[in-house]
């Protein structure tokens, strides 16, 4: 197996390094920078440079991704809400992706360019990008951009890495989706350490990469990972997200009353979210005589048919996905939410219940770590430590308590807007601009 994914691996780089031999690299249009202004000074992490770094007032970035909305995922959602912020402050903005199914209204790039799209294994709802080298090179030559921001790794990424490096454009890049760990869940232990050399190498090549979380820059530094990391968090939509969507409405069709206490789980229905775990506690709980509960599971994808069907599994309220008020509407009728998964790099969802005044139950990392105070917004479970997780299941409180609680979560999220996210995020882009210029200064 090791073997056949060294070749497939060595074939494809020696292919694409064949298809950009002939391009020369593109030179840096300096007339397009000024001096840097005080109110943009960035600390540089690399060596003292000249006392004059040169800036753009505004960038031309071009993103890279093969999800995009209206896709139902964290990675989708947060690309569109830093590209919408970064349009709003005057960087212009290209999309390098795959051909999509539906067009994303809510935002509209200064330039575009698809290429052929191809399902996912499992996800049919989810694409990967061909890597078309001409296609993104000719696209990348007629938007000229300052930067290239690479957010996904697979083949599309993987391409664009190669043809901006060719025409000597300052890369940066985004990880946001832990796949080493992913192979795990899906029977394909083997490849774990494949998968995490590759994006090792992967973003060794750029020059920045921005992490949404500080566990995620860590365990980035512990896969070898060298190259400057910085963090660009998320933010939540308290307009959307807010306990005001409670919905009476709502939780009658459920079949609930109001002293019921209501469970729910948003997100993907793929193995490594382990909400297996939740069904099961539930059932056994339930069985034991604690039964003024109800689970509600929000979210598709490649688990749904197997967690329909475990013991249980009846008396659970699947929704399938939702999006906008009806998924705020859920949100806000429930009473908890639970958060078994182990494999984020933050958890949006988890600051969407929060916002929508619920309290959260999950493990001590990524999102959870960074918003929820233990007994106060909620539990925090030690990583890894399952039998606290459904200890605390069990140990859940009465509705007053559950109540107080939420509201005290919703105040303290009340400011974790995007701004902040992006602004961090503009930070990184032009923090990776500087750093190849400096870096091509030096040389020269």
């Amino acid at each position: 197996m090791m073997g056949i994914i060294k070749a497939i691996y060595t074939k494809q780089k020696q292919y694409l390094e064949s298809q950009l031999e002939s391009q020369f690299f593109r030179k840096m249009n300096k007339t397009q920078f000024q001096l840097l202004r005080p109110s943009h000074n960035v600390q540089l992490n690399a060596r003292k440079l000249a006392p004059q770094i040169l800036r753009p007032t505004h960038l031309k970035i071009t993103i890279v991704t093969e999800t995009w909305a209206p896709e139902i995922n964290g990675v989708a959602n947060s690309l569109l809400n830093l590209c919408l912020g970064l349009q709003s402050w005057g960087h212009q903005i290209q999309l390098i992706r795959p051909k999509p199914k539906q067009q994303c209204m809510r935002f509209k790039p200064e330039k575009e360019c698809w290429v052929r799209a191809q399902a996912i294994p499992k996800y049919p709802t989810l694409q990967f990008g061909w890597p078309q080298i001409s296609k993104i090179s000719n696209a990348l030559d007629d938007f000229q951009p300052d930067i290239v921001h690479i957010v996904t790794e697979g083949p599309l990424g993987c391409a664009s890495l190669f043809v901006a490096k060719s025409k000597g454009i300052p890369i940066s890049s985004g990880f946001h989706s832990a796949f080493q760990e992913f192979s795990r869940y899906f029977e394909f232990p083997l490849l774990v350490k494949p998968i995490a050399r590759y994006l090792t190498w992967f973003h060794n090549r750029t020059q920045i990469t921005c992490v949404p979380s500080q566990d995620t820059a860590v365990d980035l530094k512990n896969m070898g990972v060298r190259g400057r990391l910085q963090v660009v968090g998320r933010g939540v939509d308290t307009q959307l997200f807010s306990s005001n969507k409670r919905s009476h409405a709502v939780r009658a069709s459920w079949g609930v009353s109001e002293q019921t206490r209501v469970l729910l789980s948003v997100g993907r229905l793929s193995p490594e979210k382990e909400v297996g775990l939740i069904i099961e506690t539930y059932k056994k709980m339930f069985d034991q005589g604690i039964q003024n509960m109800v689970l509600v599971i929000v979210g598709d994808g490649p688990d749904r048919v197997h967690l329909e069907k475990l013991a249980g599994a009846a008396r659970v309220i699947f929704t399938g996905s939702l999006v906008g008020e009806a998924l705020a509407q859920v949100y806000a009728s429930a009473d908890v939410f639970v958060f078994p998964s182990q494999v984020e790099t933050f958890g949006n969802v988890v600051l969407e219940a929060l916002a929508s005044g619920l309290p959260v139950l999950a493990y001590d990392y990524a999102c959870a770590k960074l918003h929820v105070r233990p007994e106060q917004t909620g539990w925090l479970i030690p990583f890894g430590n399952q039998s606290a997780f459904i200890l605390a299941l069990y140990g859940l409180p009465e509705q007053s308590v559950l109540q107080r609680m939420g509201q005290q979560a919703e105040q303290e999220v009340a400011t974790a807007g995007w701004r902040q996210p992006i602004q961090d995020f503009e930070s990184a882009l032009y923090i990776a601009v500087e750093h190849l210029h400096a870096h091509k200064k030096l040389k020269s």
